[in-house]
């Protein structure tokens, strides 16, 4: 649980733009991703409908974690009534009557722990990443290959990025990349649980073990939180 790559180190010229930006980092062993799972489109259902009777369209903007992601958002000049933080636009296609994205069972089991929790996760193919993880403020001109993107991004360096010692992984809390995606062929991943100001780090935890909860039920495997 403790190897080197799993750390992830903020960069000192993040503290004076986000004070007190926090991330909790999981390491999960041994998985088996599938296409897909009936049991978990059964335990996607549930959920759905739960998160049909807790909110509604008009005031899901208000949600105070929600509100706190999109704050963020504007910081690091994203738009976010264009690319929605990540539980909320979950939750707003629900709302809406949209079927939620079928990726793979681990992608879908912790965009389930996004939904139930309102924190934003990442994951990560732990077998690409390349030693230490590091949280910068993007330069002027970087490229970053976004999962699905036909061609690269150019970097504002208004951005916030998670790169590991080769390459870009991540647009914090916004986008990952193609390169370190997770697929049916993923053994070993690195879970972000994605903090902003006004996001507790008892809401982080439990965020975290949620999703270990729903990922090692429906991918097998074993984790636990990186301290």
């Amino acid at each position: 649980m403790h190897d080197a790559q799993m750390n992830l180190i903020i960069s000192s010229d993040i503290e004076p733009r986000f004070p007190r930006l926090r991330v909790l980092t999981s390491r999960i062993t041994d998985v088996k991703v599938r296409k897909q799972d009936a049991e978990l489109e059964k335990f996607k259902k549930e959920l759905i409908n739960n998160a049909k009777k807790q909110y509604n369209l008009d005031s899901l903007k208000d949600v105070a974690s929600f509100r706190a992601y999109r704050d963020f958002f504007w910081k690091i000049e994203v738009d976010p009534t264009k690319n929605r933080p990540a539980a909320e636009a979950l939750i707003r296609r629900i709302l809406r009557g949209e079927q939620l994205p079928r990726i793979n069972t681990l992608v879908d089991a912790y965009n389930l722990a996004s939904i139930k929790t309102e924190i934003a996760l990442a994951a990560f193919d732990a077998d690409k990443l390349r030693g230490k993880l590091l949280m910068r403020i993007a330069e002027v001109g970087e490229e970053f290959m976004g999962i699905g993107m036909n061609k690269p991004m150019i970097l504002q360096g208004s951005e916030i990025v998670i790169s590991d010692e080769e390459k870009l992984v991540a647009i914090y809390p916004y986008r990952d990349a193609e390169d370190t995606k997770v697929t049916e062929q993923t053994r070993n991943v690195l879970l972000l649980i994605c903090g902003v100001s006004g996001i507790s780090e008892e809401s982080l935890r439990n965020a975290a073990y949620v999703a270990i909860e729903f990922i090692t039920h429906f991918c097998g495997g074993k984790g636990g939180i990186v301290e």
